[in-house]
């Protein structure tokens, strides 16, 4: 694993409204728009575009959907369609590693203990990790209420139905609620729309783009998580 800390890695944090790129060793982070007709073609050719005066070894990319073993197995909601079975190490000739997107959050937000991870954006990402073992989840489209699933309740389109007040209370109440069903000694909340909260539920604190890099070189660099 010492050679992984000398070699460049790129991550790709891919989401429903924009894709958000950053090498190691830099400070900046490059980004471009994503949408629902992202095609993994498409993000292949932008990120190039995005990063062809920069060099990298290593690919890490956080993907908005199932992740099994390394695979995609199951097309996105909120991006075009072709991802289940597209060979990125081929297109990038590189490496390449895919997990789950809030999990790679998760993974660079992590502090020890039971942590639970939720990305309030487009979508609805969840992640929990328990003792150093990362658990990737699909709450976002588990039914939540009134035949509606919990990305509908905390997901962008959520917020804007609901509208901001309603929307911070029921975020709130979800917390709560699944802070309390998963023994979670705390919870992490990114993503774009978790700083539209006015105030965090208790034992929570917000996550950051920065975290999702972190996330994405440590899959490279630390044996001590294990998916």
């Amino acid at each position: 694993m010492k050679k992984t800390n000398k070699r460049r890695i790129l991550v790709i944090d891919v989401g429903g409204s924009h894709v958000k790129t950053r090498v190691s060793g830099r400070r900046e982070m490059r980004q471009c728009e994503s949408g629902p007709n992202l095609t993994p073609p498409q993000l292949v050719r932008r990120v190039h575009e995005l990063n062809g005066d920069l060099k990298f070894d290593l690919v890490s990319i956080g993907y908005p959907g199932i992740v099994v073993h390394g695979k995609i197995i199951a097309e996105p909601y909120n991006l075009g369609r072709g991802w289940v079975g597209f060979d990125f190490r081929k297109a990038f000739r590189r490496p390449t590693h895919i997990m789950n997107d809030a999990a790679m959050q998760a993974l660079g937000s992590y502090e020890g203990g039971r942590m639970l991870f939720l990305g309030l954006g487009t979508g609805l990402g969840s992640a929990l990790i328990v003792d150093n073992v990362i658990a990737p989840m699909e709450l976002a489209h588990l039914p939540y209420k009134r035949g509606r699933t919990y990305e509908d309740y905390l997901g962008d389109r959520g917020r804007r139905r609901l509208g901001s007040k309603k929307w911070r209370r029921t975020v709130l109440e979800v917390v709560d609620q699944l802070r309390t069903a998963l023994e979670a000694d705390y919870v992490v909340l990114g993503g774009g729309n978790a700083r539209k909260l006015k105030k965090l539920p208790k034992d929570t604190r917000l996550g950051s783009n920065d975290f999702a890099f972190l996330g994405g070189f440590r899959i490279w660099r630390s044996t001590a998580l294990r998916a």
